[in-house]
């Protein structure tokens, strides 16, 4: 690493380096004394200047709490370094208050047999990204450590390509577009994520209206940058949300099931390719789930041609 942004902290500056690892686990890397600048401990607050040499010293993975599990996987690819798979809608990607078991993380656990990467920490070994718990599609795991960072290097790096299908509530406003709208927590909700003209994380979305129905319209997305609901609040703030979405589009929702008679399963919503350098051979590798039943019986619903 041999350059910053200027006065960005150095804690700041390593998690946009390693977008895996939570704030949190940076700390405790710097409070262990495993990130060194020129050879030196470093200190949170120091401000990493060009040529200034940062290296970081991973612990051995512990062995992780979530038990083993023996779950069904819908895998796309895997090798000695990486798996893909196609996430089915309602899969907990990683434990969390109220989620112990029967996560993505415990499917994996039992899969791979102790062959995760162990540096997304103890509740989440192998997760690079994730997606939300009603969200389809696409999602890629690191098998070692050397796949994480090279893999954690790409989404950082924004080298990654993302590709999602939604079905939206009502009519777009154009047939194609960008979506620029920096994102942050909802002053009132924290679950929630907002549009926030002053202080949020950038964030870029472009779309393209694949069919649009008098009610709905079937879109697919390109995440640019990887925000916390980032897809679900740009398509609120076109006033356009996910068919589904009861918590960025509730409103609209109802009107539609009062005007079509139709509500949607869950959120529709699937991550339909993903495109990437393998971390060994640095080959492009593209990968692509097919949609699943609820989205395809929506399209159905709404007599949307499947000719894409």
């Amino acid at each position: 690493m041999d350059q910053s942004l200027p006065l960005q902290r150095l804690d700041t500056f390593l998690r946009a380096q390693f977008p895996a690892l939570s704030r949190a686990a940076i700390q405790r890397l710097l409070a262990e004394g495993r990130i060194q600048v020129n050879g030196r401990h470093a200190k949170p607050a120091h401000h990493p200047r060009a040529g200034e040499s940062i290296s970081v010293r991973w612990p051995e993975a512990r062995p992780a709490l979530a038990r083993p599990e023996q779950m069904p996987l819908d895998i796309l690819h895997e090798d000695e370094d990486l798996l893909v798979l196609n996430k089915p809608a309602g899969l907990v990607v990683h434990p969390a208050a109220g989620h112990p078991d029967h996560t993505l993380v415990n499917a994996l656990l039992h899969h791979c047999a102790g062959r995760l990467s162990g540096i997304g920490g103890v509740a989440r070994p192998g997760i690079v990204h994730r997606l939300d718990k009603d969200t389809s599609g696409c999602l890629v795991v690191a098998k070692n450590d050397a796949a994480h960072l090279s893999l954690s290097e790409q989404f950082s790096r924004r080298q990654v390509l993302k590709i999602y299908q939604a079905i939206v509530c009502g009519r777009m406003p154009r047939a194609a577009g960008e979506i620029i709208a920096s994102l942050a927590r909802h002053p009132a909700e924290r679950k929630r994520m907002a549009v926030a003209p002053a202080g949020g994380r950038p964030a870029r979305t472009s779309y393209r209206v694949l069919e649009q129905a008098a009610d709905v319209a079937w879109v697919q997305l390109r995440l640019h940058t990887g925000r916390t609901h980032q897809i679900r609040v740009h398509l609120k703030h076109l006033g356009c949300p996910v068919l589904g979405d009861l918590v960025y589009g509730k409103r609209q929702n109802l009107r539609l099931k009062e005007a079509a008679g139709y509500v949607a399963p869950r959120q529709l919503l699937h991550a339909a390719k993903l495109a990437l350098l393998h971390p060994r051979t640095r080959r492009r590798m593209t990968f692509e789930a097919p949609l699943p039943s609820d989205f395809a019986g929506a399209l159905d619903h709404f007599r949307i041609r499947r000719d894409y």
